[in-house]
């Protein structure tokens, strides 16, 4: 098994107990490796960055390092003021020294330590949970607030620029085999047309950018909910995890992408359009936990767009599980045919939930 092979390159004692696939990310394929001695046991992640996803995976690595070298050092002068343990994944290295191998095909193996006696959930558990989750991306942004963007290289060049994803999608319709899938689907038309209603949306925060009303940060790219590591002593969010993301952006895509997360109950794959909603209490909770930290960073140009990131993410992504549907499923995992389509209309049905409480949000928000 590769994974086994990549695992042995890294530095750390003992021998090899086993490698098991790890977690259930669209995207990279994740393994735990376990290592023993006569006297410990150390487990950690070993990942495959596919370079046909990530077209320069250095990048994302370089980000790690730059990123978890910083965040590391405010942990630890912040940790005799903190009110729990925070953690963070750390890059093991190789026995030469490295921090990734590059395998015969060119994708990128890298080894990151695992975050000690947490565990994650694809879903919001109850109320205490969705706190965690806006405490835990509050803090991370606060973590990054001084941590220059333009150290960082684009990992994902376009990532969440909306209107870039809506071009991916004009493209794979202009293909034979996108006009074929399109034309086999009166739902993937049904979802077309859904987007073209939005189009003009999907460009509020980039001309926002664009203007000046609003400027890039370190952003986290992926704080959904499975991403926050929550202390199974203590009930207490302890980290965020997947760092691959890891970019200049905005923070409203990271605040947008978890409350997207968090505030449907019946999550991505939800069997029943019906049950698809976007729960206003548990949205109300895990902003009050992001402001506890916010308030520190936020801008009052900031606010003025906290709406436009909450209704756009979820349409952001539909429009990608769509594009993808209709390219051939080229990009994200899938379990069986018609799996990104139905993705979108997930997600598309979030949108609409979403604006038909645009009234309930934008008050949770503080505006008149």
């Amino acid at each position: 098994m590769r994974a086994a092979l990549i695992a042995r390159q890294f530095d750390v004692q003992g021998r090899l107990v086993s490698v098991e696939p790890y977690g259930s990310g669209n995207v990279n394929d994740t393994y735990l490796a376990i290592f023993r001695t006569t006297f410990s046991e150390q487990r950690f992640i070993v990942q495959r960055v596919r370079k046909s996803v990530f077209p320069d995976p250095e990048a994302i690595m370089q980000n790690m390092r730059i990123l978890t070298d910083h965040c590391h050092a405010r942990l630890e002068a912040e940790a005799d003021r903190s009110d729990r343990i925070w953690q963070l994944p750390k890059i093991i290295q190789t026995k030469t020294g490295e921090d990734w191998v590059t395998d015969a095909d060119g994708d990128l193996w890298r080894a990151i330590s695992q975050i000690a006696s947490a565990n994650a959930y694809e879903r919001v558990q109850n109320p205490e949970h969705a706190h965690e989750v806006g405490f835990v991306l509050g803090h991370f942004h606060r973590m990054v607030s001084d941590l220059e963007p333009a150290r960082l290289r684009y990992a994902l060049p376009g990532f969440h620029v909306t209107p870039g994803y809506v071009a991916k999608m004009d493209e794979a319709l202009r293909t034979p085999g996108g006009q074929e899938r399109l034309a086999a689907s009166p739902e993937a038309r049904r979802a077309l047309r859904f987007v073209e209603e939005r189009r003009g949306r999907c460009r509020a925060l980039q001309d926002a950018l664009d203007a000046g009303a609003l400027r890039l940060r370190t952003t986290h790219g992926d704080p959904k909910v499975g991403n926050v590591m929550i202390d199974g002593a203590t009930g207490r969010g302890t980290c965020i995890v997947d760092l691959d993301t890891v970019q200049p952006g905005l923070v409203h895509y990271d605040i947008g992408d978890a409350t997207r997360s968090a505030c449907n109950p019946a999550g991505e794959d939800a069997p029943d359009l019906a049950s698809v909603i976007f729960d206003t209490d548990l949205f109300t909770t895990i902003y009050r936990g992001y402001l506890k930290h916010a308030k520190e960073f936020l801008s009052p140009a900031d606010h003025r767009h906290l709406f436009d990131c909450v209704h756009l993410i979820p349409l952001e992504l539909g429009v990608r599980f769509l594009a993808d549907h209709l390219a051939g499923d080229v990009y994200f995992k899938v379990r069986h045919p018609g799996h990104n389509l139905r993705r979108a209309l997930v997600q598309f049905k979030l949108t609409e939930s979403i604006e038909a409480r645009e009234g309930q949000i934008r008050k949770v928000l503080g505006e008149p």
